[in-house]
């Protein structure tokens, strides 16, 4: 049995790491104000270009009348035979189940996807330092031949497996810039024209409030239906988790509620859907491939964000949890040092009285 100068030293480290935790747990909080801010800054774009492109959905025709082809390769959609899976996680722990969450939904895919009667070769962008470690550790790296520097050619690939990692982009995460995400986007979009993917899709966590966020996986490209994207919820928050969550955050004085921006929405939607003739100056081609890059770059930066301000809400309600647990345990500690500390007092009381009636 642990004597009291043992429970001491216990009580001691506990303490410790509860004012550790409690200081993580804050710095969370801030940082979450922080990528909520980043996250709403951003969504009046995302829905302009969406408001926009709907509009010119409505308007222009997808096949050149003239020509008969198309007006922008992404319209093409392909037998899915090579997906290219985007995912996006944290680059710390610490955060509960928020990044195996995110890597238990991305197995789940690959597994669907490269067995059954049709299998599929998948490539792996990962965003995030802790899915592209776990990634490197059971895929292979996609191998590239070297080609000159002038040369337009695309360099070819030697491929080692039905899954590869084609890429990673470390510190993303911590300085989300538009300069680094619309090069991503472009890449994608470069490797969707010249035939080296059928589809994308991007796996992150969608955050609405600290107590309403969850995993879904979203197809990329192809995409026609711009106002209504293909999304599938694969996790939620369960109630349990949401009532610690909540718990969390009323202590950090982060509000609870997701910030409404259904009027901002709906007047987004009239300019798509308003039955008005706009007169566009230049040709539908050159509307499409100006267009199309910052489509998809505003949904990867919104996924990107998005995800961000949920990693901050897991590690904060994570912490919250921690620092309740160090607490409880100092209070067990302290009851446990009392009755040992108490025992030996009546030990000694004992003692003294046996040797007293003895004399």
């Amino acid at each position: 049995m642990a004597n009291v100068l043992d429970l001491r030293r216990r009580i001691r480290s506990v303490k410790n790491t509860r004012q550790i935790t409690k200081a993580m747990k804050m710095v969370s909080a801030a940082r979450l104000r922080r990528a909520q801010e980043r996250a709403l800054a951003a969504r009046p774009y995302a829905r302009s270009i969406t408001a926009v492109l709907e509009s010119l959905m409505h308007r222009v025709e997808i096949y050149n009348p003239a020509t008969g082809e198309l007006r922008h390769p992404l319209f093409a959609a392909r037998p899915e035979k090579k997906i290219l899976l985007v995912v996006v996680t944290g680059d710390k722990g610490f955060a509960g189940a928020f990044n195996a969450n995110i890597i238990k939904a991305a197995y789940n895919f690959i597994d669907e996807t490269t067995t059954g009667e049709n299998p599929k070769l998948v490539d792996i962008e990962a965003i995030g330092r802790k899915g592209r470690d776990l990634f490197r550790r059971r895929f292979p790296s996609a191998q590239f031949d070297s080609i000159e520097e002038e040369s337009h050619e695309r360099p070819t690939r030697n491929r080692k497996g039905d899954v590869e990692i084609t890429g990673d982009h470390p510190g993303l995460l911590d300085k989300p810039l538009a300069t680094r995400v619309f090069a991503l986007a472009s890449d994608i979009l470069d490797r969707y024209i010249h035939e080296e993917i059928d589809a994308c899709y991007i796996i992150y966590n969608e955050f609405k409030s600290v107590i309403q966020q969850r995993v879904v996986l979203e197809r990329l490209l192809p995409t026609l239906d711009f106002g209504r994207p293909e999304i599938r919820s694969l996790f939620e928050l369960s109630a349990a988790e949401r009532e610690r969550a909540g718990e969390a955050a009323a202590t950090a004085g982060i509000s609870l509620a997701p910030i409404d921006t259904q009027e901002v929405d709906e007047e987004a939607k009239k300019f798509g859907t308003a039955n008005v003739d706009y007169i566009y100056e230049q040709p539908a081609e050159e509307l499409f491939n100006g267009l199309m890059p910052q489509f998809v770059s505003s949904v990867l930066y919104h996924s990107i964000t998005e995800s961000v301000a949920a990693e901050h809400a897991a590690r904060m309600t994570a912490m919250d949890s921690a620092t309740n647990n160090a607490s409880d345990m100092i209070d067990a500690y302290t009851l446990q040092m009392n009755r040992v500390r108490q025992a030996a007092i009546t030990k000694e009381i004992i003692e003294i009285v046996s040797g007293a009636a003895a004399v």
